[in-house]
């Protein structure tokens, strides 16, 4: 199978388009090695703790009970500055504070949320780039089989011909041996 898959990965290099990717996948089907690999420990090798830090400030940003919690939050503060606290009240209607610190918050959480999105998308392409490589592997392998099944089958239609003549050889010289003989009554 080898000589088959050689023969189809030396076509294939010789086709114009081929990048230094497809040239890559062919090389490791040529050498019959895996290219899978785990995308998740090369994108991990290269995260900062900044990185780290954004990805955890979006996760837990972009969670129900991170909402719930800031939902319950909203309403206590509103709560002890509107009723509780009527008259001492720290931030008292329509809560400038409190727009204040929101404000900020949103400022802050914002930026943060876009670079985790950047760097999840990122990681997407590195995923899709990866399952691009697979699938073509896959692809040529498939192909590589194909021309494998066609040659035995070849082969087999073949070797039935052989066989087939070499009968027909046999059921010749044995009908020349009858034919040969004298007609006896």
């Amino acid at each position: 199978m080898n000589k088959i898959v050689e023969d189809m990965a030396n076509r294939l290099l010789k086709r114009d388009g081929f990048g230094p990717l497809e040239s890559r996948v062919l090389q490791s089907t040529l050498e019959r090695t895996t290219i899978t690999r785990d995308t998740n420990k090369a994108v991990a090798f290269h995260e900062t703790y900044g990185d780290r830090i954004a990805d955890t400030i979006a996760r837990i940003g972009g969670s129900w009970s991170f909402i719930l919690s800031f939902l319950a939050f909203l309403v206590v503060w509103t709560a002890g500055n509107a009723w509780l606290l009527t008259r001492d009240a720290f931030d008292p209607y329509p809560f400038i504070f409190l727009n204040l610190v929101l404000s900020m918050l949103a400022a802050i959480q914002a930026p943060v949320i876009m670079m985790s999105q950047n760097r999840q998308t990122e990681r997407d392409r590195i995923d899709a780039a990866h399952d691009y490589e697979v699938n073509l592997k896959a692809e040529i392998e498939i192909m590589a089989l194909h021309e494998k099944l066609d040659e035995l089958r070849h082969s087999e239609i073949i070797g039935m011909r052989d066989e087939i003549l070499r009968m027909a050889e046999q059921i010749r010289r044995i009908d020349e041996k009858l034919s040969a003989r004298p007609a006896t009554e």
